[in-house]
């Protein structure tokens, strides 16, 4: 940028000073990311015969559905952590704000670790 204004030095960088636009662009792509994962799930689900344990179990089994399903576990839980992250940044300051982001992550991690172990509990085979 060279010996520019004070102005020109800074102009595009944000309010971080970073210029980055990381995390919104992650909520944009974990939300269409998400759409298209639960509108494939609806349908798989519509396309099912029965609703029932032992269907959806032998489902969820098959390789092809259970790799969508975990990435649609992932996409909706990341999704959830940076969406309630801004939240949490806009209306909590000081040590409450680190408290609640820790439990934050803390939640979706668990949760999300639960939900992935289900799915693959049921995909992969008893050794």
């Amino acid at each position: 940028m060279g010996n520019g204004t004070r102005l020109g030095k800074v102009r595009g960088l944000g309010a971080a000073g970073g210029g980055v636009v990381h995390h919104w662009w992650l909520q944009r792509v974990t939300a269409v990311a998400s759409l298209f994962l639960v509108l494939w799930f609806a349908f798989s689900l519509a396309r099912l015969p029965s609703l029932d344990y032992a269907s959806a179990r032998l489902w969820l089994s098959q390789p092809i559905v259970a790799v969508p399903m975990c990435l649609l576990v992932v996409s909706v839980f990341w999704h959830f952590r940076l969406g309630v992250q801004v939240m949490l940044e806009d209306y909590l300051h000081g040590s409450k704000r680190v408290i609640a982001m820790l439990a934050l992550n803390f939640y979706t991690f668990v949760l999300a670790a639960f939900a992935l172990f289900s799915v693959l509990k049921i995909a992969l085979p008893a050794a």
